[in-house]
């Protein structure tokens, strides 16, 4: 298997999901080749719950990565699972037209580009 796809799937063993039990890694490679990996972090709030994507994307960013290749986002649901429209927000923003590779634990996989994805994004030429 692809290691950035078992990089996913071993950070959803992370995911604090006691709320939903629906839990998702991530796995973020720069194009040096350094992976950041994230899971899902819930509250009990629900919308202070952060996406495994946004936590592998802020833990590169915060360790200075920026130029980003692809993404392995991991949940154990027999229709893959994209990420959500504000993880395709932010995911668009600092990685552009990226791969994203969709797995679950039985080896299934799909990948798209962003642009697939997030067909008309909202980015900083309309600023």
């Amino acid at each position: 298997m692809d290691p950035l796809l078992q990089a996913a799937l071993d950070a959803r063993g992370n995911a604090h999901a006691p709320y939903s039990d629906f839990q998702v890694g991530a796995a973020l490679e720069c194009d040096d080749g350094r992976v950041y990996t994230g899971c899902n972090i819930e509250n009990a709030t629900y919308g202070l719950t952060v996406c495994a994507e946004r936590v592998a994307l802020l833990k590169a960013l915060s360790e200075g990565a920026r130029k980003f290749r692809r993404i392995a986002v991991a949940a154990d649901t027999d229709r893959l699972t994209p990420p959500c429209g504000a993880c395709r927000q932010l995911l668009w923003e600092f990685c552009g037209d990226a791969e994203v590779i969709l797995v679950n634990p039985r080896g299934r996989t799909e990948s798209f580009r962003m642009k697939e994805l997030f067909p008309r994004p909202f980015d900083d030429s309309f600023l």
